[in-house]
C-alpha cells in the first residue's frame, strides 16, 4: 500500500503561518498595529484555505456518496471553526493579554527603559507559544466535542438520523 498523501496545512512548513498572529501579538509592542493586524490576515487566510483542502479532500473521498455535500460541508465548518479557535481566537487573545500584563508589570516593578521593557514582552510572548498551543488544541477540541461536534457526529460524517 502506498503512503497517504501528506496534509499540506499540517504536516509541512505551511503549519506555521497558522501561528502568525501570536508573533504578530508578541511584536505588538515594537511594530506599528497595522503590522499586527497582517499577521491576523496572514493566520486567518491559513485557516480558510485549510478548511477549502479538508472540504476538497471529503469530496474527493466521498465521490459515490449521497452524503458527500453534507460530508463537504461538515469537514470545511469543522476545520474552520477548530481552527479559527485554535489558531487564531484563543491563542491571539493570551498572546496579547500576557504581552500587555507584562509590560505594565515590567513598568511597575522596573526601572528598565521602554525600549528594553518592550523587548523582554517580545520575547516573553514569543517564549509562550509552543507553551500555550497543546492546551488550547485540547481545550478546543473538548469545546467542540462537547457542543458543535454533537450537531454532526465525528467531523466529515453526516448528521445522524434521528
Amino acid at each position: 500500500m502506498g503512503a497517504a498523501e501528506p496534509d499540506l496545512y499540517r504536516d509541512t512548513w505551511v503549519r506555521y503561518l497558522g501561528y502568525a498572529n501570536e508573533v504578530g501579538e508578541s511584536f505588538r509592542p515594537l511594530v506599528p498595529v497595522p503590522v499586527v493586524w497582517a499577521s491576523y490576515g496572514v493566520a486567518t487566510a491559513y485557516v480558510t484555505a485549510d478548511a477549502i483542502d479538508k472540504g476538497r479532500r471529503a469530496a474527493t473521498a466521498h465521490v459515490q456518496d449521497p452524503a458527500q455535500a453534507t460530508r463537504v460541508g461538515v469537514a470545511v465548518v469543522d476545520t474552520f471553526v477548530w481552527q479559527s479557535l485554535a489558531s487564531v481566537a484563543i491563542p491571539g487573545f493570551t498572546i496579547n493579554r500576557l504581552c500587555a500584563a507584562s509590560l505594565a508589570l515590567l513598568g511597575t516593578l522596573t526601572r528598565w527603559p521602554l525600549p528594553l521593557r518592550r523587548w523582554a514582552t517580545t520575547a516573553l510572548g514569543l517564549a509562550a507559544i509552543p507553551v500555550i498551543i497543546t492546551p488550547i488544541d485540547r481545550t478546543v477540541d473538548f469545546l467542540m466535542d462537547s457542543s458543535l461536534r454533537k450537531l454532526y457526529g465525528a467531523p466529515g460524517e453526516p448528521p445522524a438520523p434521528h
